[in-house]
């Protein structure tokens, strides 16, 4: 019965290739636009994953996310360093600067400013220059990407390199090495440099301290270091997953970025139940009198009903398998040029339970005509 159950469905070319290609398309528009929102998503915590350095974060509780700047007191520092179970911790400081490039060009930019002494929190990986030149006068680090675009010069071809300057806030500063890092979802330029450098250039007020970096001591417990953190200072002590949710949770809820990518997956369910609907009913429509005459010469209804069943998961796994492939083929193809595409392991399980799952409903108005099918009609003219 498996046999003539694929005989059937392959009988016709056409609309086979035509049930297969409408699940290949809802596939590919449910798991490519998934992947895309998981993508730009997980853009909004690279810089906190790219500090992996620190077990926690303590930031202000008034912190929606990794950019939103809200300094301590200087003191908080000393406090945290006076918990149990804190092995280290080290001030960070993180803002919104003016950078005059030598043309002119102004652009905005985020400065990062290292403790002196550990430069703990610096960037992942440097593609010139050391870390440790950053303990040179005026020293920073730039972003290579960024000399291409966030700071690229507008009247002048040339673009800017080790041993270039620029004005940070008024105040000359000297590139000496280049920096990669994860691909983020703000767009301004990270500019890297000391501590006690970046106070030195950002306007004077009374707070300065953005985030101070913990490293818990082996054996402690996070979770009770934490909330020693949090009873001492009044501030958040978050991990990294923790402040990288808090930051996804934000950024997601404010520009409606979830709405968008979810009403594209819905369509796609949408397209994929009502052409695999319309054309597997025609299917079973076109081979009515093949089930009537199986049912006439005994054939059972739960035969037939199997027999219709591996027919549509035969189509939904193809296409689905197809639609998935695609999917990744194209965000491969287009993350060179900027897409954010993530393809989380949840993607394509629940998506293809999903798609699987409508087939099975489109497939569920055929079975119905099936089941009700008098064996009798294979015997009409």
């Amino acid at each position: 019965m498996w046999r003539i159950a694929l005989l059937m469905l392959v009988g016709d070319r056409m609309k086979y290739i035509a049930l297969v290609a409408g699940v290949a398309f809802a596939s590919l528009l449910v798991t490519q636009q998934a992947s895309i929102f998981s993508g730009y998503s997980r853009t909004t915590g690279s810089w906190i994953r790219d500090t992996a350095v620190a077990d926690l974060w303590v930031i202000d509780p008034q912190v929606r996310f990794a950019d939103d700047i809200k300094p301590m007191n200087d003191t908080t520092l000393n406090r945290v360093r006076g918990i149990a179970g804190v092995q280290w911790a080290v001030p960070m400081y993180k803002g919104y600067l003016k950078a005059r490039l030598p043309d002119g060009t102004i652009e905005q930019v985020r400065v990062v400013g290292l403790d002196d002494a550990t430069l703990m929190g610096g960037p992942p990986t440097m593609l010139s220059g050391e870390l440790k030149d950053l303990r040179r006068d005026r020293a920073v680090l730039v972003r290579r990407s960024d000399l291409t675009d966030g700071l690229k010069m507008q009247t002048r071809p040339e673009i800017l390199g080790v041993g270039d300057r620029l004005s940070l806030n008024d105040n000359e500063v000297e590139i000496v090495g280049e920096y990669a890092s994860t691909p983020e979802f703000f767009w301004e330029p990270v500019i890297y440099t000391t501590y006690s450098r970046a106070l030195s250039l950002a306007p004077r007020e009374r707070k300065l301290l953005t985030y101070i970096l913990v490293k818990v001591a082996p054996g402690a417990d996070v979770r009770e270091v934490q909330t020693g953190i949090a009873t001492a200072t009044g501030m958040d002590a978050l991990t990294g997953a923790q402040f990288e949710k808090r930051t996804v949770d934000y950024i997601v809820a404010k520009t409606g970025i979830l709405v968008n990518f979810g009403i594209t997956i819905m369509l796609g369910f949408v397209i994929g139940v009502l052409v695999a609907g319309q054309t597997f009913y025609s299917f079973v429509l076109d081979n009515i009198r093949h089930f009537g005459a199986l049912k006439a010469m005994g054939t059972s209804n739960w035969t037939v009903m199997r027999m219709l069943v591996l027919q549509v998961l035969v189509v939904g796994l193809l296409g689905f398998g197809i639609g998935a492939g695609a999917a990744a083929l194209t965000g491969l193809a287009f993350s060179s040029v900027g897409l954010a595409f993530y393809m989380r392991w949840e993607i394509p399980v629940f998506g293809g339970l999903a798609v699987i799952g409508c087939c099975l409903a489109a497939g569920m108005l055929g079975m119905v005509r099936v089941l009700t099918l008098e064996p009798a009609v294979v015997f009409k003219s």
